[in-house]
């Protein structure tokens, strides 16, 4: 089969990164411990669950950024994910829609959200399908408030993502893949280790096979979620799980998914299960 030639870039990356002493492994000994507002720190490594292949350890994007990047999230002052998270608030407080209702109407403080984002995406029983946090928020607005449901990957919708997620910051990770959830995983799997586009490159070329390697100047992370949704530094705005997914796909130059349709949704359970036992870092600052 023809290798493309960003495969062929990454596979000399590779070699390098080898020979200047770039290994994952070395890295780690000598990265600092993320730990927020200088008082919480956060599992950056955590042993991958027994049916995650191709990965010794699980580690969060947190390690592979330049430590400039990596300080904008020990403060949550520096944090420019914050701001959309104080954004949500206000929306979570806000009477909205025909009912007339916020969501504190219904749910009290957002502090009762803690523990939510460490299982999420989850099968929901009632609806007979495998349900997102973005899901869950929708069904709240168009059920119980009467309101049009937000974009997927909506300001609003990524920004109160946020806020839900950050009350479980610090939790592991702990996404169930069996049950009704089984199938969703083993798609989500399927989809991750298969080549796709004019690049001819799966999820795995990337985060699995070259993780810690740089190609361009960019640092190769595993593609954990666990700190989703992210900061970047890069488009200067908060981006949702789908939002990156799509992004990704885009990069390999083959026609992407749409965020919030069925192939994302099983990506996003597989993917989430590979960073089970990390902690929730929402929101986390990225290139």
């Amino acid at each position: 089969m023809k290798i493309s030639n960003l495969h062929r870039l990454v596979q000399m990356a590779a070699t390098a990164s080898v020979a200047m002493g770039l290994a994952v492994s070395a890295h780690a000994q000598e990265e600092p411990k993320l730990i927020i507002n200088g008082e919480q720190e956060m599992i950056t490594h955590a042993i991958p669950p027994a049916y995650i292949d191709g990965l010794s350890e699980s580690i969060s994007g947190w390690v592979f950024r330049t430590k400039e990047t990596q300080a904008l999230e020990l403060d949550d002052f520096d944090n420019p994910g914050m701001i959309f998270v104080d954004q949500a608030q206000e929306l979570w407080d806000k009477e909205m829609g025909p009912e007339n209702k916020s969501c504190a109407s219904c749910h009290g403080d957002v502090s009762s959200m803690k523990g939510v984002r460490t299982v999420m995406p989850k099968f929901n029983e009632k609806a007979g399908e495998l349900w997102t946090l973005e899901d869950y928020i929708n069904d709240s607005l168009t059920t119980h408030m009467g309101m049009e449901p937000w974009g997927y990957t909506s300001t609003e919708m990524t920004a109160m993502a946020a806020l839900i997620g950050n009350q479980s910051r610090g939790m592991p990770m702990n996404v169930a893949i069996d049950g009704p959830a089984a199938p969703y995983w083993a798609k989500g799997k399927e989809m991750y280790y298969t080549r796709t586009g004019v690049l001819e490159l799966s999820c795995a070329s990337c985060h699995e096979d070259n993780y810690g390697n740089y190609i361009r100047a960019d640092h190769l992370s595993q593609g954990q979620i666990n700190g989703m949704p992210s900061y970047r530094m890069k488009n200067a705005k908060l981006n949702g799980i789908h939002a990156r997914f799509k992004g990704c796909v885009k990069d390999t130059k083959a026609e992407t998914y749409k965020p919030g349709g069925p192939e994302f949704h099983a990506l996003e359970l597989y993917v989430a299960s590979r960073g089970n036992g990390l902690s929730v870092e929402s929101p986390s600052v990225r290139n």
